[in-house]
């Protein structure tokens, strides 16, 4: 059925979402018509998803009634690209375009680590988090219902916290991968504002999510980031709302001989972190095993097991072998030696 473009999309989420301010922030800066409404709130008139999580966006039919709803950000930003021309995330050089996905990719299933870590680590961001995030919903809620919320989130989120991989034992590859980001991204913004050319990508929004709590919204996470990376403050900051990025046509992109040498120290950051966890984790998903164990960046790692980001690497393959041989052979020349190549070598 198509859609009715007359009518504004609705995105469904919450504040303290890294998914759901990524697409808010995908959403401004191509400058589609939308409504933000805070998912399970009063004001949620969005149905049922196929999965309860957030972001949901609700997509007009034919007759302007929202019956069309749908999660997950990389796919909605796909869905995206084929409904609107202007302000596309997606670079026009194929192997940039590639690149770009990798990225974003990066930021959703690796960098989500560090928000998660230093969201439910840290005392005072656990007692931050447990008291804001229910109000969301309800912000008149009573101070006994406020109470029974943040204890129920609080003890929800710290019982997934050895699942997801905030852990002692991971600490120092969790946290000292965060201040790499950091200084890797402070180095970058003194010659470029996006990872992959003068205007903003996939990856850029990808990596914008989780930096919005992390640098923004989370103490500790946000006290490093001030100290450490100025730039990349100010950078999430202006990405959360670039409705007024100037943007010419298709052009603003690097081809693939013009990629920034800090967005090639990106990807070795990529190649030692979430590059070893995504072969551990699909190895670990295709032999049965309930944990996944590697080393990052020499310490040991272990988590439990996730089926989502056996799809994602599965996805990226995808992309991969999409791209024509002399693509391909372009990719693999830039990945040398980051620990990415290892991605495709099955």
């Amino acid at each position: 059925m198509s859609n009715d473009n007359t009518k504004p999309l609705i995105l469904g989420g919450g504040y303290g979402s890294p998914y759901s301010l990524k697409m808010r922030s995908v959403l401004r800066y191509r400058q589609i018509p939308f409504t933000w409404v805070p998912r399970d709130s009063k004001w949620d008139t969005i149905g049922a998803a196929p999965v309860k999580l957030i972001p949901v966006i609700a997509f007009p039919d034919a007759d302007g009634n929202y019956t069309d709803v749908q999660i997950d950000s990389s796919p909605l930003i796909a869905r995206l690209e084929t409904m609107h021309a202007a302000r596309s995330l997606v670079p026009t050089d194929p192997v940039v375009a590639f690149l770009d996905y990798l990225i974003e990719d990066y930021g959703d299933e690796w960098v989500t680590k560090q928000m998660y870590h230093y969201r439910w680590y840290y005392s005072d961001a656990v007692d931050k988090a447990g008291s804001l995030l229910p109000l969301d919903m309800d912000q008149q809620m009573s101070e006994a219902q406020a109470t029974m919320s943040k204890e129920y989130i609080t003890k929800r989120q710290i019982s997934r916290m050895a699942l997801v991989g905030s852990t002692e034992q991971n600490r120092p590859a969790i946290e000292q991968s965060y201040e790499r980001l950091l200084d890797i991204m402070q180095r970058h913004l003194i010659a470029q504002p996006f990872f992959v050319g003068d205007r903003p990508g996939r990856g850029d929004f990808g990596i914008f999510g989780q930096l919005r709590q992390l640098v923004a919204w989370d103490p500790e996470s946000a006290r490093v980031a001030i100290n450490r990376a100025p730039r990349v403050v100010n950078w999430v900051e202006r990405t959360d709302d670039l409705s007024w990025w100037p943007i010419d046509g298709d052009t603003g992109w690097n081809d693939r001989n013009s990629i920034a040498p800090t967005t090639i120290e990106l990807f070795g950051e990529i190649g030692r972190t979430y590059a070893p966890f995504m072969l551990a984790n699909e190895a670990a998903f295709d032999t049965g095993a309930e944990t996944v164990d590697c080393i990052i960046d020499g310490i040991e790692y272990s988590q439990g097991t996730f089926a989502y980001q056996k799809k994602c690497i599965v996805w990226l393959r995808e992309q991969y072998n999409a791209l024509t041989s002399t693509d391909r052979a372009a990719v693999d020349t830039i990945l040398a030696g980051t620990g990415c190549e290892a991605l495709f070598d099955h």
